[in-house]
Protein backbone atom coordinates (compact mmCIF):
# COMPACT_ATOMS: atom_id res chain seq x y z
CA UNK A 1 0.00 0.00 0.00
CA UNK A 2 1.24 3.30 -1.24
CA UNK A 3 1.74 5.75 1.42
CA UNK A 4 -0.98 8.11 -0.29
CA UNK A 5 -3.40 5.36 -0.48
CA UNK A 6 -3.11 4.67 2.94
CA UNK A 7 -3.76 8.28 3.44
CA UNK A 8 -6.62 7.72 1.53
CA UNK A 9 -8.14 5.19 3.40
CA UNK A 10 -7.67 6.53 7.12
CA UNK A 11 -9.73 9.46 5.74
CA UNK A 12 -12.25 7.06 4.39
CA UNK A 13 -12.40 5.13 8.12
CA UNK A 14 -12.57 8.23 9.27
CA UNK A 15 -15.50 9.34 7.47
CA UNK A 16 -17.44 6.43 8.06
CA UNK A 17 -16.83 6.77 11.51
CA UNK A 18 -18.44 9.88 11.72
CA UNK A 19 -21.47 8.88 9.72
CA UNK A 20 -21.64 6.06 12.23
CA UNK A 21 -21.25 8.47 15.29
CA UNK A 22 -23.97 11.00 13.50
CA UNK A 23 -26.41 7.78 13.58
CA UNK A 24 -25.98 6.81 16.80
CA UNK A 25 -26.50 10.28 18.05
CA UNK A 26 -29.32 10.62 16.12
CA UNK A 27 -30.93 6.95 17.56
CA UNK A 28 -29.83 8.15 20.96
CA UNK A 29 -32.33 11.11 20.87
CA UNK A 30 -35.42 9.31 19.24
CA UNK A 31 -34.74 6.64 22.26
CA UNK A 32 -35.05 9.14 24.51
CA UNK A 33 -37.98 11.02 23.33
CA UNK A 34 -39.71 7.80 22.62
CA UNK A 35 -38.88 6.59 26.18
CA UNK A 36 -40.62 9.83 27.59
CA UNK A 37 -43.74 9.11 25.62
CA UNK A 38 -43.82 5.49 26.49
CA UNK A 39 -43.21 6.52 30.64
CA UNK A 40 -40.06 4.42 30.47
CA UNK A 41 -37.73 5.35 33.54
CA UNK A 42 -34.71 3.23 32.62
CA UNK A 43 -34.74 4.31 29.39
CA UNK A 44 -34.46 7.22 30.49
CA UNK A 45 -31.99 7.35 32.79
CA UNK A 46 -29.86 4.91 30.24
CA UNK A 47 -29.48 7.97 27.72
CA UNK A 48 -27.85 10.05 30.28
CA UNK A 49 -24.13 9.66 30.96
CA UNK A 50 -23.61 7.81 34.10
CA UNK A 51 -22.02 10.74 36.42
CA UNK A 52 -22.12 14.07 35.97
CA UNK A 53 -24.98 14.86 33.62
CA UNK A 54 -26.42 18.37 33.64
CA UNK A 55 -30.09 19.04 32.67
CA UNK A 56 -31.39 22.72 32.46
CA UNK A 57 -34.85 22.69 31.32
CA UNK A 58 -36.99 26.00 31.67
CA UNK A 59 -39.51 25.68 34.12
CA UNK A 60 -37.49 23.48 36.30
CA UNK A 61 -34.34 23.98 38.92
CA UNK A 62 -31.16 23.23 36.90
CA UNK A 63 -30.07 19.79 38.18
CA UNK A 64 -27.49 17.89 38.70
CA UNK A 65 -27.11 13.92 37.88
CA UNK A 66 -29.59 11.52 35.97
CA UNK A 67 -31.34 10.61 39.09
CA UNK A 68 -33.03 13.84 39.66
CA UNK A 69 -34.29 14.13 35.79
CA UNK A 70 -35.53 10.59 36.12
CA UNK A 71 -37.16 11.12 39.67
CA UNK A 72 -38.77 13.95 38.28
CA UNK A 73 -39.98 12.21 35.09
CA UNK A 74 -41.31 9.72 37.02
CA UNK A 75 -43.21 11.74 39.40
CA UNK A 76 -44.68 13.70 37.06
CA UNK A 77 -45.26 11.62 34.09
CA UNK A 78 -44.73 7.96 34.94
CA UNK A 79 -46.54 7.80 38.06
CA UNK A 80 -49.58 10.24 36.82
CA UNK A 81 -51.79 7.86 34.20
CA UNK A 82 -53.88 11.22 33.51
CA UNK A 83 -50.56 12.36 31.55
CA UNK A 84 -50.41 11.69 27.86
CA UNK A 85 -47.22 13.31 26.66
CA UNK A 86 -45.93 13.30 22.63
CA UNK A 87 -42.75 14.60 21.67
CA UNK A 88 -41.79 15.29 18.33
CA UNK A 89 -37.29 16.04 17.86
CA UNK A 90 -36.47 17.32 14.03
CA UNK A 91 -34.50 19.61 12.21
CA UNK A 92 -31.05 18.34 14.48
CA UNK A 93 -27.71 19.86 14.14
CA UNK A 94 -25.08 17.38 15.05
CA UNK A 95 -21.49 18.31 15.31
CA UNK A 96 -18.82 16.36 16.38
CA UNK A 97 -16.27 18.51 18.38
CA UNK A 98 -14.01 15.35 19.39
CA UNK A 99 -13.17 11.38 18.66
CA UNK A 100 -15.85 10.97 22.02
CA UNK A 101 -17.98 14.26 22.26
CA UNK A 102 -20.31 15.67 20.37
CA UNK A 103 -23.06 18.82 20.51
CA UNK A 104 -26.86 18.82 19.09
CA UNK A 105 -29.49 21.16 18.67
CA UNK A 106 -33.13 19.91 18.04
CA UNK A 107 -36.04 21.85 17.70
CA UNK A 108 -39.18 19.91 19.89
CA UNK A 109 -43.12 19.87 19.02
CA UNK A 110 -44.52 18.46 22.75
CA UNK A 111 -48.10 17.94 23.10
CA UNK A 112 -49.32 17.14 26.85
CA UNK A 113 -52.77 16.05 27.19
CA UNK A 114 -54.04 16.05 30.76
CA UNK A 115 -57.62 13.99 30.94
CA UNK A 116 -57.99 14.56 34.74
CA UNK A 117 -57.17 18.55 34.67
CA UNK A 118 -59.21 18.71 30.76
CA UNK A 119 -55.88 20.19 28.92
CA UNK A 120 -54.21 20.15 26.11
CA UNK A 121 -50.85 21.96 25.78
CA UNK A 122 -48.84 22.18 22.82
CA UNK A 123 -45.21 23.79 22.80
CA UNK A 124 -42.14 24.32 20.70
CA UNK A 125 -38.96 24.32 22.33
CA UNK A 126 -35.47 23.97 21.03
CA UNK A 127 -32.95 21.61 22.99
CA UNK A 128 -29.39 21.74 22.77
CA UNK A 129 -27.25 18.79 24.13
CA UNK A 130 -23.74 18.17 24.62
CA UNK A 131 -22.84 14.74 24.25
CA UNK A 132 -20.43 12.36 24.88
CA UNK A 133 -19.39 8.40 24.26
CA UNK A 134 -19.29 6.24 27.36
CA UNK A 135 -18.41 2.49 27.45
CA UNK A 136 -18.70 2.71 23.71
CA UNK A 137 -21.83 3.97 23.34
CA UNK A 138 -23.44 7.87 22.87
CA UNK A 139 -24.63 9.37 25.89
CA UNK A 140 -26.23 12.74 26.82
CA UNK A 141 -24.32 14.66 29.29
CA UNK A 142 -25.90 18.06 28.98
CA UNK A 143 -29.65 18.80 28.22
CA UNK A 144 -30.60 22.78 28.07
CA UNK A 145 -34.10 23.12 26.90
CA UNK A 146 -35.81 26.55 26.35
CA UNK A 147 -39.32 27.26 25.29
CA UNK A 148 -40.22 29.00 21.97
CA UNK A 149 -43.56 28.93 21.91
CA UNK A 150 -46.74 27.63 23.84
CA UNK A 151 -50.15 27.22 24.12
CA UNK A 152 -52.76 25.77 26.69
CA UNK A 153 -56.37 24.91 26.13
CA UNK A 154 -58.73 24.08 28.28
CA UNK A 155 -61.52 21.61 27.04
CA UNK A 156 -64.85 21.70 28.55
CA UNK A 157 -67.53 18.74 28.92
CA UNK A 158 -68.84 19.77 25.71
CA UNK A 159 -65.50 19.20 24.15
CA UNK A 160 -65.22 23.23 23.44
CA UNK A 161 -61.86 24.37 23.95
CA UNK A 162 -60.84 27.33 25.24
CA UNK A 163 -57.13 29.36 25.35
CA UNK A 164 -55.94 30.03 28.90
CA UNK A 165 -52.48 30.36 27.97
CA UNK A 166 -50.50 31.70 25.22
CA UNK A 167 -47.05 32.20 24.45
CA UNK A 168 -45.61 31.56 27.57
CA UNK A 169 -45.94 28.87 30.23
CA UNK A 170 -47.81 30.08 33.21
CA UNK A 171 -45.46 31.38 35.98
CA UNK A 172 -45.47 27.97 38.10
CA UNK A 173 -45.20 25.79 35.03
CA UNK A 174 -47.41 23.66 33.28
CA UNK A 175 -46.09 20.72 34.10
CA UNK A 176 -45.41 21.31 37.72
CA UNK A 177 -48.82 21.81 38.03
CA UNK A 178 -49.85 17.80 36.64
Amino acid sequence: MTPSSATQLKQLEQRIQALEDLAAIQALKARYLRACDRKQPEVVRDCFVQHGAVIEAQGFAPMEGREAWVELFTRLAVNNPAIMDMHHGHNADIRLTGADTATGVWDLEFCQINVKERTVVNMACEYRNELRRENGQWKIHTLRSRQTSFIMRSVDEDGRETVTALGQAPAAGFIENA
